[in-house]
């Protein structure tokens, strides 16, 4: 028994059932496996972060990939997390999650990776100055190579996305196994095994990134009518997923802290400063060797920022079609079945915000990667604020919709499970945007122009400014659409046909 949500116009057009199992779990690898976050968090954590991300892994990862198998194989219509809230929480809600959601994408595509990415191609690649010509040229067509991946039809996006996730798992490999290798020639950096026990002031500086890096399970579900068998793939690709991204962190970030002591590495460049180092042990090829890792590990962040565009950007549509956000970007391409317009928003959202992070940054890529990341780090686990208690709220409103995978353990299972990774975004929530202020609480040290390049007045005015512009948009979006005529008469959650209708017929603005 399948399960529609009759709400929009999104709902009359025909999706494309393209993505299978290895699709969604690949899909599910090129978004989660956030490579250039590996070396942020070796950085920020030193051996502690091993340690950290270990236990974030196992009291995070597994229930909120539990949460997560429950929504998207019982609730499998476009726009994933856009309808869970939508039917637990309402349209207003819905609306601003979503636009936190959606939009962290853009902000982390047009401040962090193409940040990361010119970094890299300027220092392993081609010399090119940061703020230059050539600095611009490269960021603004690295955004929008990753939006032509996401508007050419799921069908060929996917296969690129893929490539792209299995190269980024290639590259970890080759880069684990010759830290080996370099461990035979030269020994290793060495952290003694008092190093790796936890502290309050790793944790703080560590978590933040490290839930940023791990969520994305929901993502493949914002094209959940483009899913051959939802119900039956959804918790076996996030169970497969899940098991490859907790190694594709563990072990590079181990092999990391191995070969760099933590304060010689850099977000912007440290992975492969640590490729430099170790591929040493390859003598005269260890050149050519390092730039072609370079020239993937550009090729791999570009997919990795084309993975969430593909999913944020129907979610997002979504709820522009439900007229939650202007429904004139609710509408997919009839010839290409993906959602053009708001693609199209994503890629002009992240280049706008990449000029003007080089320009009020003063091009410094060091100071941009770090900040930006942390103002994406806070958009998408605010919007996880809303997201997460849906499942209890769906168990309530809805408990006839068939639930092929239910989390363990009955409804204690289910509470338990949604409090413990509710807890942990919130924390991560407040640090982020309010760095230091739980270290200075606890009396640790918190030299905060050391730790982000800027003072604090500037980040806090960046951070809380841009949120204030994302809530604002939300609003507007959703009290211009509030006063136009519904789409459709009806809205609610009905099985396919008709029969035993699961909500009564009513307005659709609700």
């Amino acid at each position: 028994m399948s399960v529609e949500i009759a709400t929009s116009t999104i709902r009359t057009q025909t999706f494309r059932k393209t993505l299978g199992r290895l699709d969604i779990v690949l899909l599910s690898v090129a978004a989660i496996i956030s490579i250039d976050t590996i070396a942020q968090i070796a950085a920020g954590g030193g051996a502690q972060a091993f340690t950290w991300t270990l236990v974030i892994g196992v009291t995070f990862l597994l229930p909120y990939a539990f949460v997560v198998s429950e929504l998207g194989s019982a609730f499998h219509e476009e726009g994933g997390p856009f309808v869970w809230v939508r039917l637990a929480f309402g349209k207003l809600a819905a609306s601003i999650s979503t636009m936190f959601y959606w939009i962290t994408n853009p902000l982390w595509m047009g401040g962090s990776l193409v940040f990361i990415s010119a970094a890299t191609w300027d220092a392993y690649i081609a010399p090119m100055k940061s703020g230059s010509v050539a600095d611009y040229a490269f960021k603004i067509v690295f955004i929008w190579l990753a939006i032509l991946v996401a508007v050419v039809g799921l069908q060929y996006g996917k296969q690129i996305v893929a490539a792209g996730g299995i190269l980024k798992v290639a590259l970890l490999v080759v880069f684990v196994i010759t830290v080996g290798l370099y461990a035979l020639q030269h020994g290793v950096h060495g952290y003694a095994v008092g190093a790796f026990s936890p502290t309050l002031e790793g944790f703080l500086a560590v978590t933040p990134v490290i839930l940023f890096a791990v969520v994305g399970f929901e993502a493949p579900n914002g094209a959940a009518e483009e899913m051959r068998d939802p119900q039956k793939d959804v918790p076996k690709a996030v169970a497969s997923s899940g098991l490859i991204s907790i190694l594709c962190y563990l072990v590079p970030i181990f092999a990391i802290l191995a070969v760099l002591p933590a304060d010689k590495v850099q977000g912007a460049t440290g992975l492969l400063d640590a490729f430099k180092e170790v591929f040493t042990v390859y003598g005269p090829a260890a050149g050519p060797l390092l730039w072609v890792a370079a020239l993937l590990f550009v090729v791999v962040v570009l997919t990795q920022a084309s993975a969430w565009m593909i999913a944020s950007d129907r979610v997002q549509a979504a709820a522009g079609a439900d007229g939650a956000f202007f429904r004139y970007f609710g509408k997919f391409s009839e010839r290409l079945g993906t959602p053009v317009r708001m693609n199209m928003l994503s890629g002009v959202v992240a280049t706008v915000f990449c000029i003007a992070a080089t320009v009020l940054l003063n091009g410094s890529a060091s100071a941009a990667f770090t900040v930006v990341l942390t103002v994406a780090i806070s958009t998408l686990l605010l919007s996880y604020l809303v997201i997460f208690p849906t499942v209890i709220a769906l168990r309530k409103k809805h408990p006839d919709v068939p639930r092929p995978f239910r989390v363990p353990g009955g409804r204690a299972g289910l509470w338990i499970c949604t409090v413990v990774i509710y807890a942990w975004v919130l924390l991560g929530s407040w640090v982020a945007v309010f760095p230091g202020v739980l270290e200075s609480l606890f009396g640790i040290e918190y030299k905060f122009t050391d730790v982000w390049g800027v003072d604090r007045t500037t980040f806090e005015a960046f951070t809380i400014g841009t949120l204030a512009a994302i809530t604002a948009l939300a609003l507007v979006g959703y009290l211009y659409e509030r006063r136009r005529p519904a789409l459709v008469p009806t809205a609610g959650l009905h099985e396919a046909g008709g029969a035993g209708s699961l909500a009564t017929p009513a307005p659709i603005d609700v």
